[in-house]
């Protein structure tokens, strides 16, 4: 928020969401607004309604909001709704629709085509809200985008039409010329407003007194209008404000005119009359502002008083605030008071927070446990909060409740100077209280660089010979995070190393190793991993190999631990996918395949096989060295191959120049059912080596591939005409299974993958067209936050994916499902969007008719 001049700035919330939308306020001041991607998609939950508190910390969680003071966990949302993509929000002040419909908020969900009513009750010291549909349209070029409220209290609706074509299934192959419009919506049998704008008032002749009258109009153009005109006549308009500001003494006993019988009856009348004053700068302004009553019967009227203090952070009202927070039962007065007093600050103010957080229910209410604390990370003394729990509770013996320690700990993790040691929040790891345990990891996650001083303890937990399953997942989420410490990578080193640890803590330590994420491993890793793969224990050696893989590939790869991988690889007692995991584990790739492991490989990737399986047969096979003849064989391949290992295996081909080898594999290509879902460069590169021959046969491919936007279209054309009834059940078990492996990327519901969007309500927001252009034309558009991109390394490597987080020394790039690239800044040369989907092309060549209707009747249901 700034002033209107634009000086002033202030950060009132952020979060980590992608494009916050429209923002209302309620009559006492609240902010709510919409935005998209307020949380990673999954469970058919991604975009919807905030509430946006000050100092509040909201989704999607990313690293881009660690560096922005925490006060826990991220606030909840207010309403969730789905991939609706919310646009324009309104509150509906006026009583024209009825009562029941006044502060109703309207807003508009273009993937939905329609609008939503969501009608807000509080719930404690924030906000519930009922939902459901106000205008909905069977028209799929309907797309809501914004909503108004008319000055005679009818509601304006603004519909794109269908001409915008940002991440829209179809766009690329339909340019419609298909309008928007605006509607409105109106009640039927309700008398026009007379005047609804107050046009025919002479503003600028009105007395001060007959304004003031204004402040309780019915009509809302005409308040807003009031309230201008008196910030326009500045600190003149004072004294009849103040009036209003003390019309309860005025009632107690004093002689009352009509403005204050009027005042008395009308909540709006005292809360425009806070707004009126707030936007005037003076200090008369301030002064009237204090007489307003503190325990006022309307809690909208307390809620924007305060917000007003709060804002000009006026030290007149310290003394009042602290009774105001202790002392009331509205949640959302103690809120705004606690937010006014951090803002404020002063003794009086960290002693009554404290209180206040004192008496917190448990579990509490989450958004005052955040006011209390950011209050207190605001006002930032550490001294003072020590000095006063002193005297409250140490001095007397006593115990602080856990909801005082909980807001005292992470205020003064966050706050400047807090005086937090490493070894204070460590002892409270063991704590038997479970809130203070929570708090304690809490904060202990955010501090990697505290690894060392916590070693000895992580030592003590990893000694632990009675370690549950609870207290194991947590101990290697904790060491994990710390693995950047020496002394924790050496305990790591220990920990795997050594046979006298738990099994459950040996393998809590190759789940840290697996999840370190370092871009160098420790030379006491590779050692250590290398004798647990060779010890023979059942029970470590899948972990190990995990383990062993998702480490960074070093220059110079370690013998033994090759040696080793490959021992586990040779096994015939040890499940394919293990050996498979040990072979993809080695460095650098195979330098000599032999029968036996080429024949292992090529025969995992047979279709009827789990997509990861074919996934890391063919990952291998890539980056291995084979011969001629093995190449040759691997041509065949391709008559059966789906589109993601297809494209896998090409770079298999990139090093060689034997001609027969490379017709065979243009041969292959040609009569692939893959063929329509590999990208032309990665043809080229397969290929670069061979003779001018293999090049000139090639060009056909190139010729095949090159279809036009207006060939796509036909062909989605014919293939929509082509498709029969679908059956949801059918389509279900497409959806699951092993040829099309949407469930392998895509989350639904509680389960799938984490690489593609949500699909948990893609019936909602897609039509049976969209659906099949996505499944057909993956790469024809792009959903928001799934955007490709190519990284292009100074070695000449091109990564193509999707940047799942953005680190200060490098990109996490997502390349396939469950795949991900880890590629450091210093050795990026260039990052650009691609034209590629992550998701393979020609899963219509790899499907029936009838599966992709059964697929499709499937995700249409999916509501």
């Amino acid at each position: 928020r700034a002033r209107p001049d634009g000086t002033g700035i202030e950060a009132v919330m952020t979060g980590g969401m992608d494009n916050p939308v429209d923002v209302v306020f309620t009559p006492g001041g609240e902010r709510i607004f919409t935005t998209t991607f307020l949380q990673h998609p999954g469970g058919g939950k991604r975009d919807g309604l905030i509430h946006a508190v000050y100092g509040g910390v909201y989704g999607k969680v990313w690293d881009v909001i660690d560096d922005h003071p925490r006060t826990g966990d991220v606030l909840p949302p207010l309403v969730h709704l789905g991939a609706a993509a919310p646009c324009g929000l309104a509150r509906y002040e006026s009583d024209v629709f009825g009562k029941d419909y006044q502060d109703n908020l309207f807003a508009c969900l273009f993937n939905m085509h329609k609008v939503t009513r969501h009608i807000l009750e509080p719930d404690g010291a924030t906000f519930k809200a009922e939902t459901s549909d106000f205008v909905v349209s069977d028209n799929l070029d309907f797309h809501p985008t914004d909503v108004l409220e008319d000055a005679d209290g009818s509601l304006l609706i603004v519909n794109t039409g269908g001409w915008y074509k940002l991440c829209c299934p179809t766009s690329q192959l339909q340019k419609p010329d298909i309008l928007g419009a605006i509607y409105r919506v109106r009640r039927t049998g309700r008398a026009p407003i007379d005047d609804p704008r107050g046009s025919k008032y002479d503003w600028a002749k009105m007395t001060p007194e007959q304004l003031a009258l204004l402040l309780a109009d019915s009509r809302p153009v005409v308040q807003r209008r009031a309230i201008r005109e008196f910030s326009g006549r500045g600190a003149a308009s004072v004294p009849v404000l103040s009036q209003i500001a003390g019309v309860f003494l005025v009632a107690a006993g004093k002689p009352a005119g009509a403005l204050q019988k009027r005042a008395v009856l009308s909540a709006r009348m005292r809360r425009n009359a806070i707004w009126a004053l707030t936007q005037i700068d003076a200090p008369e302004a301030r002064r009237a502002l204090r007489q307003f009553e503190q325990w006022d019967p309307d809690v909208t009227v307390c809620v924007a008083l305060i917000h007003s203090l709060s804002l000009w952070r006026d030290k007149g009202m310290v003394d009042m605030l602290p009774g105001m927070l202790l002392h009331t039962p509205s949640a959302h007065i103690k809120r705004v008071a606690a937010e006014a007093l951090g803002r404020i600050g002063g003794p009086l103010a960290i002693q009554a927070l404290l209180a206040e957080a004192g008496g917190l229910a448990s579990p509490p209410d989450r958004f005052l446990e955040h006011a209390l604390t950011f209050a207190m990370i605001e006002i930032a003394a550490p001294d003072e909060m020590t000095a006063i729990e002193n005297v409250a509770f140490a001095e007397r013996g006593k115990t602080p409740p856990a909801t005082l320690r909980r807001v005292s700990l992470i205020a003064r993790d966050q706050m400047r100077d807090g005086g937090l040691k490493p070894q204070q929040v460590a002892e409270l790891l063991g704590s038997e209280e479970p809130t203070i345990k929570e708090t304690a990891a809490w904060i202990v996650g955010r501090h990697p660089e505290w690894g060392d001083a916590l070693a000895g303890y992580l030592r003590t937990r990893l000694s632990n010979e009675e370690m549950g399953e609870a207290d194991a997942a947590e101990l290697e989420g904790l060491l994990a995070r710390f693995a950047k410490s020496a002394s924790v990578q050496e305990l790591l080193a220990q920990g795997l190393g050594d046979a006298q640890f738990s099994s459950a803590a040996r393998l809590a330590v190759l789940g840290a190793i697996a999840r370190s994420a370092l871009k160098e491993t420790p030379t006491t890793w590779i050692s250590a991993l290398t004798k647990v793969l060779g010890s023979g224990d059942p029970k470590l050696l899948e972990p190990a190999v995990n383990a062993a893989r998702a480490l960074p590939a070093p220059k110079t790869p370690d013998p033994a631990l090759v040696q080793a991988l490959l021992v586990v690889a040779a096994r015939k007692d040890v499940s394919e996918s293990v050996r498979l995991s040990a072979l993809a584990a080695v460095p650098v790739g195979l330098t000599e395949v032999s029968p036996a492991t080429f024949n292992f490989l090529r025969d995992n990737l047979r279709p009827e096989l789990d997509v990861l399986q074919r996934s890391a047969a063919a990952d291998v096979l890539a980056r291995s060295k084979l011969t001629p003849a093995q190449l040759a064989s691997l041509t065949e391949v391709f008559q059966a191959a789906g589109p993601l290992e297809a494209d896998r295996l090409l770079p298999a081909f990139k090093e060689s120049s034997d001609e027969g080898v490379g017709l065979k594999l243009i041969a292959a290509l040609k009569d692939s059912p893959a063929l329509s879902g590999l990208r032309i460069d990665a043809i080229r590169a397969g290929l670069a080596k061979f003779p001018s021959t293999v090049q000139a046969r090639a060009d056909e491919l190139y010729q095949l591939l090159n279809v036009d936007i207006g060939k796509q279209k036909e062909k989605l054309e014919t293939l929509l005409a082509s498709l029969k009834d679908g059956d949801v059940r059918r389509g279900q078990a497409v959806f699951n299974s092993s040829k099309a492996a949407c469930a392998v990327c895509h989350p639904f519901g509680y389960l799938g993958g984490n690489t593609g969007p949500d699909l948990t309500r893609i019936g909602g927001i897609r039509n049976e067209r969209d659906l099949l252009e996505s499944i057909v034309f993956p790469s024809a558009s792009f959903v928001r936050s799934f955007e490709s991109v190519a990284v292009v390394t100074k070695n000449g490597k091109t990564y193509n994916g999707l940047v799942k987080n953005e680190f200060a020394g490098e990109i996490l790039l997502a390349t396939g499902p469950k795949e991900e690239a880890r590629i450091a800044r210093d050795d990026i040369e260039e990052v650009r969007p691609s034209t590629i989907s992550v998701m393979p092309s020609g899963l219509d060549q790899q499907l029936s008719t009838q599966d992709l209707a059964d697929l499709i009747a499937f995700l249409k249901a999916a509501k």
